[in-house]
């Protein structure tokens, strides 16, 4: 039985933003419950955290506007930011003047932002797994087992070491 995820997205497109700067926000809230997300966005000191949370709040609405139009029981406490890519987009060439009556060419980077969130599943599954605490204890005799041999294989070494010498003495 395949379980079904329903996944809501919202994109901004042609940022004036470099998608590098654009990736460090993104990075801070990817995986995050939404209204984390929301909080981290807003109190990040960059100037595309604006436009992330207004991103963010507009994929929680396409959320809650296509769960009623599909009569789907959506739980907005469970949504969580699935995916958030900042793509590359066109770039303005633009040119800056040089010394000695040259030109330096550069380029204005846009980016492609695109939000994904999802419901996160409720963990009440049918199956619960438990580990065995039988299968640690195998490896701990191993060790065991092996620390007698290293120490008496010391131990001969050191005696041997003390006849050697007691007959140089002799």
């Amino acid at each position: 039985m395949a379980v079904v995820t329903n996944e809501y997205r919202a994109e901004a497109r042609f940022q004036r933003v470099s998608p590098q700067k654009a990736r460090l926000v993104l990075d801070l809230i990817k995986g995050r419950g939404v209204e984390e997300a929301l909080t981290t966005a807003a109190f990040t000191k960059k100037r595309i955290a604006p436009v992330i949370h207004k991103l963010l709040v507009s994929a929680v609405d396409n959320a809650k506007y296509l769960a009623g139009e599909r009569g789907i029981d959506l739980d907005v406490d469970n949504l969580y930011v699935k995916s958030a890519l900042a793509n590359d987009g066109p770039r303005m060439k633009r040119i800056r003047p040089a010394p000695m009556g040259r030109a330096y060419r550069y380029q204005r980077r846009l980016t492609h932002i695109i939000l994904s969130v999802a419901e996160r599943n409720s963990g009440n599954g049918l199956v619960t797994k438990v580990d065995e605490p039988g299968a640690t204890a195998p490896k701990a005799a191993k060790s065991k087992a092996a620390a007698p041999k290293a120490a008496g294989k010391t131990a001969g070494k050191t005696a041997g070491a003390t006849k050697k010498k007691a007959a140089k003495k002799a």
